[in-house]
């Protein structure tokens, strides 16, 4: 199957003299299911849509948003894969100089607030077309939101981005829904009832909605007053992850954000269909220079989609949703076969997996209290008793795809919950006897309770239970494996105190970190609510928050004590901590030493 034009002339190509809709995407175009834009494109496509995408376009002309001429139906617009201030800047606020989703893997290739340049352009093109916005950037910052890189509670961006619609979450159903409301004839006024969208309306607009509606403070209220704001959040997360989510409005000035409950999750047939679609499951080919993003995923395969963890830094479960939806274990067999046909692949499987690797198939197993259910995570603090987890069938699954013809290895490198495995006993031994190259990475994010009671993450005890039972289990299987744990630095919560525990249960239970994750506040999560405002959403009690740059520093090099040089750091961090006897065990060296920080240098004095 031909890739979708980005061009008129390829467009002429297929026949189509004029597009139905048409895409502007911040990311290169990838024609591979992993990406957002390409799936929805293709999904549209296969509706009997004539569909473009206008993929990085230079948003410093408005020719550039011309060049596949004006849409019979809409403009859909995404600032990518990621928000673009994520991916322009590190959570120093430093400019990055890299873009995975740019060929060469250059920055530059798009503009700040991406989604809100593009809007702009395309409305000074063709002011009468109906441009509807989506993506995660769009999605994050549908409410009034605290934005991290102005230091400043921004409107919610339909204000700004001045676009007609806008699509949150996953956006299949949504976006059918509105091209055929539009093929159809209908008015956008018509199509203002799509579940999982959201659209601007007056006080008139706002009488006219039947059914509950849940209004929260006010852009103005959540702008100055930090209450307002963590109260909007609570009410937010309590709708948006209800199964029968109300309205929810916000006043901006005179006129409302009026958001619908999400759009229902699709079903596995529904699923399968999307993935089966004729993906080229390549860069579109005017591209001369590697794609970085796309040499990451080209060899994956998606399984599920969702997260039903509720991670408070996480941004998961506000864009994809809380409830797992997996497609069918002949569907993904069928993708692995049709993988390892492919004259570029080598053999493995680079991931089979989703946002958590070993939550395939999971779900509830009531759908009378999923109905009701406005708990934000599945697994915290305890583990739901409603919760089924798919054991069997998700080890069923990695065995029977690595034994596709063509096919010499599975790898999972996707995340994986270590909280889980208690329930998974034959899941994590089929990872760990073949799906597992030496290293499995889990994420406990920190080794201090108090810390991860604001993460939403398990406590020590958990992680070290994980960790007893995954070393009796390689030593079973005559494995030499090693756990790799993922931790943060500098989220809400952590004081350096807590961090030079971290450190030291890290060293105590003989792990190394590869890296370390520094917070960094993205709209619309619990982490970044409490950040703003110093408060729990739902205690109401302040909460430490490390904002300063020295200290989120000092934070993240006490995790990385192994390393030399990280030592004068770690001296600084003892030191401002009140902690300088624990260099002797944290830094053997340090021992029969007398050592003084000094101008940024180590001065060792025997």
């Amino acid at each position: 199957m031909p890739f979708l034009p980005i061009t008129r002339e390829e467009a002429c190509q297929l026949g189509w003299p004029e597009l139905d809709i048409i895409f502007v995407s911040g990311d290169a175009y990838i024609d591979h299911p992993s990406f957002g834009i390409p799936l929805l494109a293709r999904l549209l496509e296969s509706r009997g849509f004539r569909v473009g995408i206008i993929p990085q376009p230079d948003w410093r002309t408005k020719e550039s948003f011309m060049v596949l001429g004006r849409p019979k139906l809409f403009f859909a617009v995404s600032a990518g894969a990621m928000d673009s201030m994520v991916a322009h800047y590190t959570p120093a606020r430093k400019l990055r100089r890299d873009d995975a989703y740019t060929p060469g893997n250059r920055h530059g290739a798009r503009p700040n607030r991406a989604a809100i340049v593009y809007t702009s352009r395309l409305k000074e093109a063709f002011k009468d077309v109906p441009v509807v916005l989506g993506g995660i950037e769009a999605s994050l910052r549908r409410f009034a939101h605290y934005d991290y890189w102005e230091d400043r509670v921004r409107r919610s961006i339909l204000f700004d981005a001045k676009a007609d619609l806008l699509v949150y979450g996953m956006g299949e159903h949504p976006l059918l829904e509105i091209a055929e409301g539009f093929r159809r004839g209908e008015a956008l006024a018509g199509l203002h009832q799509v579940r999982g969208t959201a659209w601007i309306g007056d006080i008139n607009r706002l009488a006219a909605i039947s059914g509950t509606v849940c209004e929260l403070p006010s852009w103005e209220d959540v702008s100055g007053d930090k209450r307002a704001f963590v109260q909007a959040f609570r009410l937010t997360e309590q709708q948006m992850n209800s199964h029968n989510g109300s309205v929810v409005v916000q006043k901006h000035g005179d006129r409302y954000l009026i958001c619908n409950a999400p759009a229902l999750a699709l079903s596995p047939q529904e699923l399968d269909e999307v993935y089966a679609l004729p993906f080229e499951k390549a860069p579109h080919p005017s591209y001369k220079e590697p794609i970085p993003a796309y040499e990451q995923i080209r060899a994956s395969i998606t399984t599920h989609r969702g997260c039903l963890g509720g991670c408070a830094f996480c941004a998961i479960t506000h864009h994809q949703g809380k409830v797992v939806q997996s497609r069918s274990e002949a569907s993904i067999l069928q993708e692995v076969g049709k993988l390892a046909s492919y004259p570029w692949f080598k053999g493995t499987v680079t991931d089979l997996g989703g946002p958590t690797a070993n939550m395939y198939g999971a779900g509830c197993c009531d759908e009378n209290a999923l109905r009701k259910c406005q708990r934000p995570s599945c697994i915290y603090p305890a583990l739901c008793k409603n919760l089924r987890l798919a054991d069997r069938e998700s080890a069923s699954l990695l065995k029977k795809a690595r034994n596709v013809p063509g096919v010499k290895h599975v790898a999972v490198a996707s995340g994986v919950r270590f909280d889980l495995f208690s329930r998974q006993p034959e899941y994590l031994r089929e990872l760990l006897s073949h799906h597992v190259g030496g290293l499995l990475k889990v994420a406990p994010e920190h080794l201090v309770d108090t810390v991860t009671k604001q993460m939403r993450k398990p406590g020590r005890e958990v992680f070290e239970r994980f960790l007893a039972h995954f070393r009796t289990e390689i030593a079973r299987l005559g494995k030499r494996y090693a756990v790799v744990p993922y931790l943060m630095s500098g989220h809400p919560g952590c004081t350096l105190n807590d961090m030079v525990d971290a450190a030291v249960i890290l060293k105590r239970l003989g792990l190394k970190v590869e890296q370390v994750q520094d917070f960094t506040p993205t709209p619309g999560t619990l982490s970044t609510c409490i950040y703003h405002t110093g408060l729990d959403p739902y205690s109401g009690k302040n909460v430490y928050v490390a904002k300063s740059d020295r200290e989120k520093s000092l934070q993240k090099s006490l995790l990385l004590y192994h390393l030399p040089q990280e030592r004068a750091a770690i001296l600084k961090a003892l030191e401002a901590a009140g902690r300088k006897s624990v260099a002797q065990e944290l830094l053997p060296r340090c021992v029969g030493e007398r050592v003084a920080v000094a101008k940024g240098r180590v001065a060792r004095r025997k």
